[in-house]
């Protein structure tokens, strides 16, 4: 079984853009949690342009009456947002080397240029008692070198797998995640994947084994719009349950 944590975000953007608190993330977490998802996920950027410092705080707080439902909390490591992850202490810190005007997440971390920092992110990050993760292209000298930095998991950057979905490259860029997933597997990581995965190609995607989680957002949330919370629930986590 693969776990689904729902990225929230979407829902603070919506809320920021009528600068009252509608809609309520807390309340869309319960319903989340309430249709039977197992995580929340949060990505508090630099500009608060959706999931503020306040929403990550006040999460970690409700989550505590769910203890089933794990909190990952994903973002680049400055130290504010270091202060967050020692502070409220979530399950898991995906680490994201995003640019503070970044759009969304665009491209996993470069290990021949920062393991050294990654090294000690980890350590640092499991000292506060928190799984760490790390977002990372599918590429096997990213995958060989991230495994000696002492992290955790892979969180597997899946905008490439997403694009080539239905077209005749599409089994060459699965093998291309089997290959980075496998090879993470033997060296005692865990793998996590994200970006772009909905209900049509995550099946598709999870035919490698051994995805422990998804984390999905943007298009689960146009979805529920479109479809309704629990009909749209209820697919995905029948596609990680088989």
């Amino acid at each position: 079984m693969t776990k689904l944590s729902v990225n929230v975000n979407k829902i603070a953007l919506l809320r920021n853009s009528r600068g009252r608190d509608f809609p309520n993330v807390i309340n869309f977490a319960k319903k989340f949690i309430d249709l039977g998802v197992h995580g929340i996920t949060v990505h508090p950027r630099q500009d608060e342009r959706h999931i503020t410092v306040k929403d990550a705080y006040e999460l970690a707080e409700f989550l505590k009456d769910y203890p089933d439902v794990e909190y990952n909390i994903e973002g680049f490591p400055s130290k504010d947002f270091m202060k967050i992850i020692a502070d409220t202490t979530p399950d898991q810190c995906t680490l994201v080397p995003d640019g503070v005007n970044q759009v969304t997440s665009d491209h996993g971390w470069d290990l021949t240029k920062h393991q050294k920092q990654l090294s000690q992110l980890a350590k640092e990050i499991r000292d506060y008692g928190v799984r760490s993760a790390v977002f990372l292209d599918p590429d096997i000298e990213q995958v060989n070198l991230v495994a000696k930095t002492g992290v955790d998991r892979i969180e597997l950057y899946t905008e490439e797998f997403a694009s080539n979905y239905g077209t005749n490259n599409q089994q060459n860029v699965i093998n291309k995640y089997s290959d980075a997933t496998k090879l993470a597997q033997s060296l005692g990581l865990g793998v996590n994947a994200g970006h772009d995965l909905d209900s049509n190609n995550l099946a598709a995607f999870l035919k490698i084994k051994d995805i422990l989680e998804v984390s999905i957002g943007h298009v689960l949330t146009i979805e529920c719009i479109e479809q309704g919370m629990p009909t749209v629930i209820k697919r995905y986590l029948d596609i990680c349950y088989q």
